[in-house]
């Protein structure tokens, strides 16, 4: 029986060809947005879980994520230090400046000053020179992909020069970082230097990095931090969500990702369920034979369901691999960095489909189980 369901399926090409572009369609729409959407919010938290050799960021108590700077007193830094538990704590400066190329040609960056001596928070993954080229006076370190952008054509050089708030800088090395949200390019510096490269402010000191000492609970350590100084003090994980959240809940993001997956959702059951409903309907003269030879309404349903199974596998594994073939053609682009199509969003994607496939075949399985014997020797 299976056999003839299968010949039923393929017989018809063109409601055949229809069913498996509406789950290729769905299947393509979602994996893809959904692995985007996953992309951008993952690129909110880069700019903490970069630097991973810090278990806690403190900060001023108004700054809700990552990206909102409310400089602290320098003397925060010393509060901190005092507070029993941790093992070390830094400075980390992180702001929007502007360059400036001999050209004449200005670039926004993202402005991040590291520790003088220990260069917590600073890039590793060089592509050239050395990481702590940026512990000489005007040094910087830029990321591969700002290089691109600021110098499009280029090949990848040190020494390049340029100038920040009156100020020069000579690129001494350039680094493979992880994107963030916002798409200016990273120049790294050494603290010192970007509090000398920025206008003078009676505040400055962005985030302070604090590492808790063996046996302390970052958890417990971020209490006492508030406690006694007053400052926000956040896990490395706390301030990643609270800054994914300030994306979901201040931003139209989730929105228009939301609506075009539903829109996939919907397109995609609207076609396959009408398309298997109208092939149900115009074989039910086969159906109606079988039935009438003694076949049961539950050989009809694994019938019906395997030639669903042969849909929905074929459509969902062309839209999976029209995903990947996707992201892996625009791996090279700088602006898809760090998009990918994660294991959890495949095995979500099938769920989906799988509900789009056993709702599509609801409406035919009625058809079929109500179906007379006697149509067959109807004209």
């Amino acid at each position: 029986m299976l056999t003839i369901a299968v010949k039923m399926l393929l017989g018809d090409r063109a409601k055949y060809l229809g069913l498996i572009f509406g789950v290729t369609f769905a299947t393509l729409l979602m994996a893809q947005q959904v692995s985007i959407f996953v992309g951008l919010l993952s690129r909110t938290a880069s700019a903490v879980y970069s630097v991973q050799e810090a278990d806690i960021w403190v900060m001023d108590q108004r700054v809700q994520y990552v990206e909102e700077v409310e400089p602290m007193r320098d003397i925060e830094l010393t509060n901190v230090r005092s507070v029993p538990g941790i093992a070390w704590a830094v400075p980390f400066y992180k702001g929007v400046s502007t360059i400036r190329m001999p050209d004449g040609k200005t670039q926004q960056v993202q402005l991040l000053g590291v520790d003088d001596v220990s260069l917590i928070g600073g890039c590793t993954k060089m592509i050239l020179g050395d990481p702590r080229a940026i512990q000489k006076p005007q040094s910087a370190i830029m990321d591969v992909n700002g290089f691109t952008f600021t110098w499009p054509g280029k090949e990848l050089e040190l020494g390049r020069v340029m100038e920040l708030n009156d100020s020069r800088l000579v690129l001494s090395g350039i680094c493979d970082s992880n994107p963030t949200f916002l798409t200016f390019p990273i120049i790294y510096t050494s603290y010192n230097t970007a509090l000398e490269l920025t206008p003078p402010t009676r505040k400055k000191l962005p985030f302070i990095l604090v590492k808790a000492q063996e046996g302390i609970a970052p958890e417990d350590l971020t209490k006492r931090i508030t406690e006694e100084t007053g400052l926000q003090a956040l896990t490395q994980e706390e301030f990643a969500w609270r800054s994914i959240n300030y994306i979901l809940t201040r931003t139209g993001i989730p929105i228009n990702f939301g609506i075009t997956i539903m829109l996939g959702i919907i397109i995609g059951a609207a076609i396959t369920a009408q398309t298997f409903y109208i092939f149900v309907v115009e074989n039910l003269k086969q159906f109606g034979a079988m039935k009438a030879i003694g076949v049961t309404n539950g050989q009809l349903l694994k019938m019906v369901l395997t030639q669903a199974g042969i849909v929905g596998v074929t459509g969902y594994g062309l839209g999976v691999g029209l995903t990947a073939f996707f992201f892996t053609s625009m791996e090279d682009n700088p602006a898809f960095k760090g998009f990918v199509l994660h294991w959890q969003v495949v095995g979500g994607t099938a769920v989906v489909i799988t509900f789009i496939i056993l709702f599509s075949i609801l409406f035919s399985l009625r058809k079929v189980f109500k179906l007379d014997p006697a149509i067959v020797f109807r004209g």
